[in-house]
């Protein structure tokens, strides 16, 4: 699992984070979704490395074996604005100044507040399978609720979540080594199996029911869009079409500079799923927009 690869530990803002990377030329941060691990590229990552680019892909704090900081009553330790911070940080500390950036589920929004905080660093944003939360949020209705339940099910402050995952983790969640590989499956299993890990990915939830909220509709409010090329793509087999209608029209609102995209044939994790698609789709959309890379 890739191979030529370096796993190290990096230094986040103010916490570190476990991170694999490797290839030369211009640099792509990939980052994943919940409840995975970075072990989640693992198809992907090396197609991008042979297609010349510099590939980093760390786990998010809290997940994986990344640090998870203790909370606070609004959850800040878990926004998006921290966590694009510690991206941040590690890019620059691998010498990166400049990069593109690839956000998968959770680490989507992570992408997309790295874009809007720290326009100059971001050449080009890839969503996948997101719409922005304030956006998601806003727009939330019986469907949505009845779909997406786990949102507000991880949410819980009150009756926390964490009691029920721990008491049977397998159950809770999804995933076999067949369908994402031996390796990213185990890496993956130890995760869901760290109660400290349960904790951290609830509390992500929490941090996007309040604070990450707050910060996509003061962005909102204030007119403040993605300046650099952006292009989102959905899977076929999940349900942003079924919810959204019209994907790509949910995020113009977002897109201060050339918006893409559409459906991959795949389930929720194309990484996984349908690596040869999305690694050929993304290299075409940096290769279409004229992106500028490395440090």
């Amino acid at each position: 699992m890739f191979h030529g690869f370096e796993l190290a530990r990096r230094d986040g803002d103010g916490v570190r984070l476990r991170v694999r990377y490797g290839g030369s030329g211009p640099a792509v941060l990939l980052l994943h979704g919940h409840p995975r691990t970075h072990a989640t590229w693992h198809r992907v990552a090396p197609l991008l490395a042979a297609a010349g680019h510099t590939v980093v892909c760390p786990d998010l704090r809290g997940y994986g074996e990344s640090d998870k900081p203790p909370t606070d009553d609004e959850h800040r330790p878990y926004s998006k604005r921290a966590m694009a911070a510690d991206c941040l940080a590690v890019m620059r500390g691998l010498g990166h100044e400049r990069f593109a950036v690839v956000g998968h589920d959770r680490g989507a929004y992570v992408a997309t507040r790295l874009a809007l905080d720290h326009p100059r660093a971001v050449t080009a944003l890839s969503v996948l399978d997101a719409v922005p939360v304030g956006e998601a949020l806003r727009r939330c209705d019986a469907t949505f609720a009845a779909s997406w339940w786990h949102w507000f099910f991880l949410g819980q402050t009150d009756k926390p979540a964490e009691r029920v995952i721990n008491a049977d983790p397998d159950a809770w969640y999804e995933g076999t080594p067949e369908a994402m590989g031996a390796e990213a499956y185990e890496d993956y299993r130890r995760a869901v199996h760290d109660p400290a890990t349960v904790h951290a990915m609830c509390e992500d939830y929490r941090a996007g029911l309040g604070v990450d909220r707050a910060h996509d509709d003061a962005d909102r409010r204030a007119g403040r869009r993605v300046r650099c090329p952006l292009q989102v793509l959905w899977a076929t087999r999940d349900d942003m079409a079924d919810l959204y209608g019209d994907v790509l029209g949910v995020w113009r609102d977002w897109a201060g500079g050339p918006l893409t995209g559409g459906p991959v044939a795949s389930g929720h994790h194309m990484a996984e799923e349908a690596p040869g698609a999305l690694a050929a789709a993304l290299t075409g959309f940096w290769r279409g927009a004229g992106v500028p890379g490395g440090a």
